[in-house]
């Protein structure tokens, strides 16, 4: 019968030898740098976002921004009517194309202004705020969708939840500007489509993940429509003689 070495019986090891005790403490070292690093990473994302992605972002909005400016020098002005913002919302709705920028949208309270795009794939998402396609356009008197990153490729919504009721809203078109003011908000599940149900009035709603770093649920910022005026500065909604001025 072969023998059987005494010290396994008793619990007991071979000392590790030099060579293998060297590698031992470098791998705790190269471990505990990776934690560290990830650590620090995670501490500047929350604070400061994704800063990788978001230079990204902030290039491409840099290039929206010049593409969108020339839009709106092509297109024809708008007469000050109901009836023609909307006949522009409609002829936008259907020849955006996803990546094609078709707004700015400034929310003073966040501090913020970023070229929107049409389309809420992955790619044009990267780009910056993007208008959901199962939406409709600011000027057709119904829900109009906008969805954007809360922690990376420059989180245009990082700060969705600091909207309060009474904060403005506006959305710069090729045909007009359109005015919006914060009602409230609401949190639904990630899979929950029932918020992009047509609506019989124009209402703005931006959208976002939640909680912060996950994706389980939507923050969703609801806003209804103030006031609506041309380019140029001539009003269109609401006319003195609408039942919203009486």
């Amino acid at each position: 019968m072969a023998a059987v070495d005494g010290s396994l019986l008793c619990g007991r090891t071979t000392p590790l030898g030099g060579g293998a005790r060297i590698h031992v403490r470098r791998l705790g070292t190269a471990l505990l740098v990776v934690g560290v690093i990830t650590l620090a990473w995670a501490l500047v994302v929350w604070r400061w976002n994704d800063p990788v992605s978001g230079l990204y972002t902030h290039y491409e909005q840099h290039r929206l921004s010049s593409r969108f400016e020339a839009v709106i020098a092509a297109t024809p002005p708008t007469a000050p009517s109901r009836a023609a913002v909307t006949a522009a919302a409609r002829r936008l709705r259907r020849t955006a194309k996803p990546g094609d920028p078709i707004g700015r949208l400034a929310v003073p309270r966040l501090k913020m202004s970023f070229v929107v795009v049409e389309g809420t794939d992955s790619a044009s998402l990267r780009l910056g705020p993007a208008h959901d396609a199962r939406s409709f356009m600011p000027g057709e008197d119904n829900l109009v969708y906008i969805a954007g990153h809360r922690t990376t490729y420059a989180a245009p919504f990082a700060h969705i939840d600091a909207l309060r009721p009474g904060d403005a809203i506006s959305l710069t078109m090729p045909y007009g500007i359109f005015h919006y003011v914060v009602t409230g908000h609401s949190i639904v599940a990630a899979g929950d489509l029932g918020a992009l149900r047509p609506r019989r009035t124009e209402l703005l709603a931006l959208q976002a993940c939640h909680p912060r770093f996950f994706a389980t649920q939507r923050y969703i910022v609801w806003a209804r429509l103030r006031m609506v005026a041309t380019l140029r500065g001539q009003i269109v909604y609401p006319r003195a003689a609408d039942p919203a001025n009486g």
